[in-house]
């Protein structure tokens, strides 16, 4: 193919209820949508998932922009491209911005797969045609959080993760197992807690976690090889987890025993791909979890 036209949609939801983490509280959720247009007329949407703050990562949706406008765009327009794992090549000059090379490098594996004629999944080699769905549950009150766990079992969601933090992770676990004993349940910390709190984490192993998400430094691999020797709840590492060199990294150090591989963090889908064959050539299939977010917004 070969991309004749980029546009940026810069569009603004109104979530249904505020997000809430350890670290912010999202009540607006602003995107950048690309638009990508090949010679022959196909045209490909991708994401870009940055939020309008750097709490996350250091990138931010102006910060996307700007890359997206003024660098990697130029470097893509009217250029033949075979096939889009051949994007994360030509992109490999930019250091970091992933958030950006995700949108653009995801609009155009759109254009393949539909110039295939097959969903994206299958261009990326999947088989399985469903999945078991998850969905976040942000902090708030005990009565609250429950209510939301409550309505989403009854949507379908069948994983259930919870934000937590030191003045909010025991009392809100023992309350979520009271009530539903079997549940999925995954805990997600957002960087809230540090070595100093190993006593602290330890307690959560009774509570028969999928996985504890990012208990320490979005930075760290090292401490998180520590405190995963004193947990049995296995450790996720998300933040963490910005390159495919990060994920052999953590690996190597028995740093974490799943990875969540978001394509906005790691710099698109053949990044994703590459970490995801990484954990399976490891020998646990269970290692890898691959991140959709679905937005709720007002009127949905």
């Amino acid at each position: 193919m070969i991309i004749e036209s980029v546009t940026l949609h810069h569009i603004k939801m109104n979530l249904k209820s505020p997000f809430r983490n350890s670290l912010e509280t999202v009540s607006d959720r602003e995107l950048i949508i690309v638009e990508v247009k090949d010679a022959e007329g196909e045209v490909g949407f991708g994401e870009g998932v940055a939020f309008q703050t750097p709490w996350y990562t250091e990138e931010t949706l102006h910060t996307s922009w700007h890359m997206l406008r003024d660098v990697m765009i130029p470097l893509l327009k009217s250029r033949f491209i075979s096939h889009p794992s051949e994007v994360d090549h030509i992109l490999s000059g930019i250091r970091r911005n992933p958030m950006a090379k995700f949108a653009i490098e995801g609009a155009i594996w759109d254009v393949y797969a539909k110039k295939e004629g097959i969903s994206l999944a299958e261009a990326l080699g999947g088989t399985s045609t469903k999945i078991k769905a998850g969905v976040a549950v942000g902090a708030s009150d005990h009565d609250t959080m429950l209510e939301e766990i409550s309505h989403r079992i009854s949507e379908g969601y069948e994983r259930i993760k919870v934000k937590i933090k030191p003045s909010q992770d025991v009392s809100i676990l023992r309350a979520i197992r009271e009530r539903y004993q079997n549940l999925s349940l995954m805990a997600d910390a957002n960087s809230a807690y540090s070595l100093q709190d190993m006593n602290q984490l330890k307690a959560l192993d009774p509570f028969n976690l999928l996985m504890i998400e990012q208990p320490l430094a979005a930075d760290d691999i090292v401490d998180h090889a520590i405190l995963q020797k004193e947990l049995k709840t296995p450790i996720c590492l998300d933040e963490s987890i910005a390159s495919f060199d990060d994920a052999r990294r953590a690996l190597d150090l028995n740093s974490c025993q799943v990875i969540n591989i978001k394509p906005g963090r790691v710099g698109g889908l053949t990044v994703s791909k590459k970490i995801h064959d990484l954990c399976h050539s490891r020998g646990n299939p269970g290692l890898v979890r691959w991140h959709a977010r679905v937005w709720h917004r007002k009127g949905a």
